[in-house]
């Protein structure tokens, strides 16, 4: 193996040890789907593969000994998918989203609940990954007969099979279009543990959320049937402001409209 080579195949594994390490790290502390105070009314909100963290100075197995080396990146019009660093397996398996996105514009998804249906516009223009990883869950049911499971002062929490809000896909993804984000009435968000933990879960914000940190990947917006959402709030949750909607929520399915 060529030196160049090589020093790529031990930046590799100094990589992908270092990424099990701090999965068993994170063990200890494996993550609850959060949504709660970050800096007062602020919130995070959790509900993917475990919680991510910098990596931090010292060890021999560290990428910071060689800065030349960087985590893999996606390629130029391509989407990077890989498995959870944590090891979580998948609620329940598809298999992983095509690299190449599938939507490049607005597209419409159409939403059958247990409330009624809404349509959703996804944005595939400015969260291009996060609209082909939705569209690819959609279209292998992922979402079919899942719970909304978390209902907070200002969101519906949907996308776990689990209806722990631990859940995911088996793969996580980058944040996208989160610059200058602004949490509106009626905007679509993910869900995750941290930077590049993006899964399958993701948020409906029934009413303005200014104080949310730009830190979630806004993929579209609720085209119609919001109001279904704000009946869902008006019901209340238990435990009250945060925990499982009074009101059940079920997804029976989402479709996706084909390109034309």
């Amino acid at each position: 193996m060529a030196g160049k080579d090589r020093k790529k195949e031990l930046a590799r594994q100094r990589y992908e040890r270092q990424q099990e390490r701090r999965a068993a790290e994170e063990a200890a502390a494996k993550r609850r789907s959060v949504i709660g105070a970050a800096v007062a009314t602020a919130v995070v909100v959790l509900g993917v593969a475990g919680a991510a963290y910098a990596i931090t100075k010292g060890g021999e197995d560290e990428l910071a000994d060689d800065p030349t080396v960087a985590a893999p990146t996606a390629k130029p019009g391509e989407c990077l998918y890989t498995e959870p660093a944590s090891g979580e397996k998948a609620a329940k398996d598809v298999g992983m989203p095509p690299v190449k996105p599938a939507h490049d514009g607005d597209v419409k998804a159409t939403v059958k609940t247990s409330v009624g249906e809404m349509t959703f516009t996804l944005d595939g223009e400015n969260a291009p990954c996060t609209v082909n990883s939705f569209a690819h869950l959609a279209a292998e049911k992922y979402f079919d007969g899942t719970e909304c499971h978390r209902l907070t002062g200002n969101v519906l929490q949907c996308g776990d099979p689990t209806g722990s809000g631990s859940g995911g896909p088996g793969y996580e993804f980058a944040n996208e279009n989160t610059e200058g984000a602004k949490y509106k009435k009626g905007v679509l968000a993910m869900a995750n543990a941290g930077p590049g933990t993006n899964g399958s879960q993701f948020f409906i914000v029934y009413k303005d959320w200014d104080d949310l940190p730009a830190d979630y990947s806004i993929f579209g917006t609720v085209s119609s049937g919001l109001d279904k959402v704000e009946d869902v709030a008006e019901a209340g949750s238990e435990p009250p402001s945060d925990g499982k909607p009074k009101k059940k929520v079920e997804i029976n399915s989402i479709s996706i409209a084909k390109n034309e």
